[in-house]
């Protein structure tokens, strides 16, 4: 995948329900189908899960070894709307938003923000949901200047409910939100039942650096391993196993949702792949693969002393295999990896949190707890992670890509704690 083009999925893909569609619709390019009630050998499918989470899988006309899975989420840190979405207050017209997630929260104060999610409104027939992103610059949270708080450099906290309060417009714009939001809905103001949106920062991914050796854009936490995952999806040469792809909404707040990974979407879908073939489905997971993408922390130019001393990757040096209890990561979903890398000429780096510091969980362990798989949590180095605009290395991309790629070409056969890369 090239960064114009991960650039341009970025861009096009501000919420989990604009990547389920876009994703479903490259899919549909490529000749998958949407699952029915049966599943053929030979056939490539996908299954939507409530319009913001996706599984995708191409069957072999063989009985396969098992599964090779790469799984990803599609939602990050945000300002979600609610349905009654503007606040009038004096001369100004606010919007009512909370936080989603654990985001940097000055990251996205002074950044113009533009809104998108989807509109369910009334038809004859009942209800219609129906993507909307405005695409332009909409509203900002504005900070206090530095003469009325004399302690905003002193590590002054914000309080969500005052400072954090996106500002839309004057008071004589009372009414325009909804309408706006109805014109891009393609239905009249009082045709809109509810909602789910967001606000998010539309600012381009840009590459920038002494030897352009750098990319930042909003979302690449966890966007780039969305899209880079289905890039190697989609071109991996066929194996003695079955590719799935996944991808998962709400990760950011602990994944216990509908759509997310500790529901029921993944072995759910694994069982159907295993009744296709008339194998149980332990047989499949015992010699089956799972790669938990998520981004990983760099260490940082600044303060490096947050970075383990020995685990800690930097930028261009490659897939991030990650390492930590609340990780999914063990010695031999690690040594596949590493093995499958190495095999292709892949860099690999390595990380741990700082003894004295918990990091932040995946879905990996929470899918893995549905899904007894050997999984393995790798991913992107990268700089301000949960920022509204986020760093990586321009090589890492095409790195990862490679890796994940690898992985889909590769089979596995358990034996006990060892394991056969076919």
């Amino acid at each position: 995948m090239t960064i114009e083009e991960l650039f341009g999925e970025i861009a096009t893909t501000p919420t989990a329900y604009h990547a389920a569609a876009r994703i479903r619709a490259r899919l549909e390019e490529e000749g998958y189908e949407e699952a029915g009630e049966t599943l053929l050998p030979g056939k490539s499918y996908y299954l939507p899960l409530h319009a913001s989470a996706l599984l995708a899988f191409r069957l072999p006309k063989e009985t396969p070894e098992g599964f090779v899975i790469a799984a990803a989420h599609a939602d990050s840190p945000c300002f979600r709307l609610r349905d009654a979405a503007e606040l009038p207050g004096g001369p100004y017209l606010s919007l009512s938003a909370e936080r989603y997630g654990g985001m940097l929260n000055e990251s996205w104060l002074d950044l113009p923000l533009s809104v998108a999610g989807r509109v369910l409104c009334r038809t004859g027939r009942g209800v219609e949901a129906r993507l909307v992103d405005f695409r332009r610059d909409t509203a900002l949270i504005p900070r206090v200047a530095i003469h009325l708080n004399r302690e905003a450099n002193n590590g002054a906290k914000a309080d969500p409910a005052r400072d954090l309060i996106p500002l839309y417009g004057l008071s004589s714009s009372a009414g325009s939100f909804r309408e706006a939001l109805a014109r891009e809905a393609g239905c009249a103001p009082e045709e809109i039942v509810s909602t789910d949106l967001i606000l998010y920062n539309s600012r381009p991914g840009t590459v920038w650096g002494a030897k352009n050796e750098f990319i930042s854009a909003p979302r690449l936490d966890d966007l780039a391993c969305v899209y880079t995952c289905l890039d190697a999806f989609l071109t991996a040469k066929p194996a003695a196993s079955v590719p799935v792809f996944a991808v998962f909404d709400n990760e950011e707040i602990g994944s216990e949702t509908k759509q997310g990974a500790a529901s029921a979407f993944l072995p759910e879908a694994l069982s159907r792949i295993a009744a296709a073939y008339g194998v149980p489905l332990p047989r499949l997971l015992a010699s089956s693969l799972m790669l938990s993408c998520d981004n990983g922390h760099a260490k940082h130019p600044n303060r490096p002393e947050l970075a383990d001393r020995s685990e800690a990757p930097v930028l261009g040096g490659g897939p991030v295999v990650k390492h930590s209890p609340r990780y999914a990561t063990d010695g031999l979903s690690a040594a596949l990896f590493l093995e499958v890398c190495r095999r292709r000429g892949i860099p690999v780096q390595h990380y741990a949190n700082r003894p004295d510091q918990p990091g932040g969980a995946t879905l990996g362990n929470i899918a893995a707890a549905k899904t007894p798989v050997s999984a393995a949590d790798i991913g992107i180095a990268q700089l301000a992670m949960h920022s509204a605009y986020e760093t990586a290395a321009a090589a890492d991309v095409s790195l990862f890509t490679e890796a994940v790629r690898a992985c889909y070409e590769s089979a596995f056969r358990f034996s006990g704690s060892s394991a056969e890369i076919l």
